[in-house]
């Protein structure tokens, strides 16, 4: 034999070999190339890096979004000071207020005394309790001996955690990028004892910026006011919005209601422009003068924080976020029958799904329309870079219902949602189909 034949025998006896495994063995792709459908394993390997990774990464960016203030402190216990007011504020009045208690924070003993009734919550003593255990969710603080807050300031949680009240109104286990629709951001930024950083921010008396906080109400935030100062809607109305869900964006393009940028960047942009952390910040949209006058003049579009303590968490928070999943409705929140004739609707007759594309409920891409187009007013979308309205994922809308719907809740159910399209599109729906429609949307 000679070499090329010897070559070639030793070449089909190696693709004999690699083919006779390939019988035994299992498929190197899990995907069923005619269905496409995805089997997924459950026994990955802990030596895959790349699940390794993922597993720590979002381990990391849990501890980011719940406890991290990213040197908000400075902020909220040097420059406002709330600090001292919070110190005297009792657990009862901080529930009033939609502030939350992760009940997986305190040990068994009080959890038993909390379900007993046996807890004091007219005293202030059991709210710097919460603190020393990091269950007061979304704010940290340090309790010195004498009973005092240092050191105060605010996460991410704050205003995307709630908790499921398990064991009382306001104190449960925690439910992460849930939109807090209780918490009265406002009020509790206006019992500050200094707003002059605000004042001076926005070239206005502290009373205003006391009533224009005491405007917002619960459930809702403005974080628009620092960049163009425009506090109210032309028709008086409130400019806050409602805070939204951090679920479930995984596959969305935008992430706030007027489509500023991706999950990442709209971290950025809070943990420094909201939460006034110490991070590094660039967006030169911000320079524009006639459209962000506030921004402009205090250099909000490029800001170089020494040190920077947000840009290094943004990645593990980032995938933390992505891989939050829309919660499914609870049994018995819907009406089955009635859903499944709405799913058919919201793919046919009543058009839906043209911008609420299953499964993501919003646009693969570019996911932004003109107000025209969705039949509303510009005000909000004006206050964006784009001037348009992101289309929101609906998945886990039955989680976020209270306050209304839309960014700034003018609408105040489902079906007041679907009467709008119905008249804007000329849908011509029955009652029966939109209260079928309504009984999708909540199965979502």
């Amino acid at each position: 034999m000679d070499h090329c034949s010897a070559r070639l025998s030793l070449v089909c006896l190696l693709l004999a070999t690699c083919l006779a495994a390939a019988a035994t063995a299992e498929s190197p792709s899990p995907i069923d190339l005619k269905t496409g459908e995805l089997e997924v394993s459950t026994s990955f390997s802990h030596l895959d890096p790349v699940v390794t990774h993922a597993v720590s990464s979002i381990e990391r960016g849990r501890t980011w979004f719940r406890y991290d203030p990213f040197g908000s402190r400075l902020f909220f216990t040097d420059a406002l000071r709330l600090n001292e007011v919070l110190a005297g504020v009792t657990p009862r009045q901080a529930l009033a207020l939609g502030v939350k208690v992760d009940s997986d924070n305190l040990p068994g003993s009080v959890r038993d005394a909390l379900r007993r009734g046996e807890v004091d919550l007219d005293d202030p003593a059991v709210t710097r309790f919460l603190f020393q255990r990091f269950a007061v969710v979304g704010v940290v603080a340090e309790v010195t001996d004498d009973g005092k807050l240092e050191n105060l300031g605010i996460t991410c949680a704050l205003c995307h955690s709630t908790v499921d009240d398990s064991l009382a109104p306001g104190v449960g286990r925690r439910l992460d990028g849930w939109a807090n629709r209780d918490l009265d951001v406002g009020t509790i930024l206006s019992l500050a004892p200094n707003l002059q950083p605000f004042a001076d921010l926005l070239g206005v008396p502290v009373d205003t910026v006391r009533a224009v906080l005491q405007s917002w109400g619960p459930g809702r935030f403005d974080a628009h006011l620092n960049l163009d100062g425009k506090a109210f809607r032309p028709d008086g109305a409130s400019g806050s919005v409602l805070i939204p869900p951090a679920f479930g964006l995984a596959g969305v393009n935008l992430h706030t209601y007027e489509g500023w940028g991706s999950v990442t960047y709209w971290n950025a942009f809070v943990a420094g422009h909201e939460m006034n952390g110490l991070g590094r910040f660039y967006d030169p949209r911000l320079a524009d003068a006639e459209k962000y006058p506030i921004a402009a003049a205090a250099g909000l579009d490029d800001v170089r924080e020494v040190p920077d303590l947000v840009t290094r968490r943004l990645a593990d928070l980032h995938l933390y976020q992505l891989a939050m999943p829309a919660p499914t409705p609870p049994e018995g929140s819907f009406d089955p029958e009635a859903a499944a004739r709405g799913g058919t609707l919201f793919l046919g007759k009543a058009a839906c799904a043209d911008c609420h594309v299953p499964p993501l409920f919003t646009e693969p891409g570019w996911n932004l329309h003109t107000p025209e187009e969705i039949g509303i007013d510009s005000f909000q979308a004006d206050r964006g870079p784009e001037g348009r309205y992101r289309t929101t994922p609906l998945k886990g809308l039955w989680s976020h219902m209270r306050g209304g719907f839309y960014h700034d809740g003018r609408f105040e159910t489902l079906l007041e949602v679907i009467e709008h399209y119905d008249q804007h599109f000329d849908l011509e729906l029955t009652d029966a189909e939109k209260a079928d429609l309504t009984e999708y949307l909540k199965s979502l």
